[in-house]
């Protein structure tokens, strides 16, 4: 991993994520907060999960080790939550912009939520953030078709290959 796949990677993340929630923004605010019986109870659960994650693993690269994370009891409304993600997002970048390929490789010592010790490369956690977010963008697009929604057409990594006309 380089650190160009880095910033590609994270614009996929940001591109897949911004075209589903601008059709999630169409749904009533009751189906937006519906339990739909999923890993994290319906649409705002999982998106609340996939945004607490970000944050929780931008602060193990900054050095932290949060024991708790996030709930959508935190940010009970999809205008607050793109709110916090935007100010994740500027951070974000601000992190990939000084990052090295040398320090991909680097290892990173952290806990998790229970205070287990790890220590991974770098590259591997940022592998890890965007993958554990492409999984539940897929559960939500389940959940959008159990709400009678229409979700995106597409926004697998490939179609963000194809419309940006991204090239290595």
């Amino acid at each position: 991993m380089n650190v160009q796949e880095v910033v590609t990677l994270f614009d996929y993340d940001r591109w897949a994520t911004d075209r589903q929630v601008a059709v999630i923004e169409k749904l009533s605010a009751e189906q937006y907060a519906k339990d739909l019986g999923s890993s994290y109870g319906g649409i705002r659960g999982t998106l609340v999960h996939i945004f607490a994650a970000e944050l929780l693993w931008y602060a193990r690269w900054n050095g932290d080790s949060p024991t708790t994370i996030i709930t959508e009891a935190d940010i009970p409304t999809l205008p607050m939550l793109r709110d916090r993600w935007s100010a994740l997002r500027f951070e974000m970048d601000r992190f990939t912009s000084n990052l090295t390929d040398e320090k991909l490789a680097e290892t990173l010592a952290y806990k998790d939520l229970q205070g287990n010790p790890y220590v991974q490369p770098l590259s591997h956690l940022i592998r890890h953030v965007i993958n554990h977010s492409t999984y539940h963008r897929g559960q939500i697009t389940t959940m959008m078709r159990q709400l009678g929604a229409t979700p995106p057409r597409s926004i697998d990594l490939i179609a963000y290959y194809r419309e940006t006309d991204h090239r290595p």
